[in-house]
């Protein structure tokens, strides 16, 4: 990333539970958890079901 911007979501507890769960699996911080599925989910375009 030549950039980075920052911003702040709010999240359900449980949803934070269940990412910091598999951040700790994955050896990852939150943070690198949230950008990895992010960039998974956005590359594979059948994730997500934008059916435009």
């Amino acid at each position: 990333m030549d950039e980075e911007k920052r911003i702040t979501v709010r999240l359900p507890a449980e949803l934070h539970e269940r990412l910091a769960g598999q951040a700790k699996r994955d050896r990852r911080s939150v943070n690198g958890e949230i950008v990895h599925l992010l960039e998974v989910a956005l590359a594979d375009p059948s994730v997500g079901g934008d059916s435009r």
